[in-house]
C-alpha cells in the first residue's frame, strides 16, 4: 500500500467556539452534518453512511479548540482531527481540517471535506 499523503484545509466558520466544537465532538452534532447517523460508546464512535458504517476512536479532545479521531481499520495515519482556531485581531473562527488520503484520491478527499463543511455551515447558518 503506498503512503497517505497529509493535508490541511481551513474553513472560515461564522459560529462561537463552544457552538462549533459541539458540532464536531458530539454524535448528535455530528449526525446534523458529517454522517447519516453517529452512535458512541465511551471513546468509541460509529459513523453510518449510506447503511456502511465506519468506526473511530477518540484520541483527544479539548473543549471548544480540537477533536481528533482515528479510524479503527486503518494504520497509524488513519486519523482526522477538526481545530478551531480564534484569530485573536479579528475574532473569526475557522475549522482546520487534518486528514490523509492516498495520492491518487487527494483531491476527492478535499472535495468530500468541502461538501461535508458545506453542510456543516447549512446547520449553523453560517455564509
Amino acid at each position: 500500500m503506498d503512503d497517505r499523503i497529509k493535508f490541511e484545509i481551513e474553513f472560515v466558520i461564522q459560529s462561537s467556539p463552544s457552538l462549533l466544537y459541539n458540532y464536531i465532538s458530539t454524535p448528535s452534532g455530528l449526525s446534523e452534518w458529517f454522517a447519516d447517523n453517529v452512535n458512541s460508546r465511551g471513546e468509541l464512535f460509529s459513523f453510518i453512511w449510506d447503511g456502511s458504517e465506519e468506526e473511530a476512536k477518540l484520541l483527544k479532545r479539548k473543549s471548544d479548540e480540537f477533536v481528533k479521531f482515528a479510524w479503527t481499520d486503518q494504520d497509524d495515519d488513519g486519523f482526522f482531527e477538526m481545530k478551531i482556531i480564534v484569530d485573536e485581531i479579528t475574532k473569526d473562527v475557522s475549522l482546520f481540517i487534518t486528514d490523509f488520503a492516498d495520492e491518487d484520491e487527494l483531491d476527492e478527499a478535499k472535495m468530500l471535506w468541502e461538501n461535508q463543511i458545506a453542510s456543516l455551515k447549512q446547520v449553523l447558518g453560517s455564509k
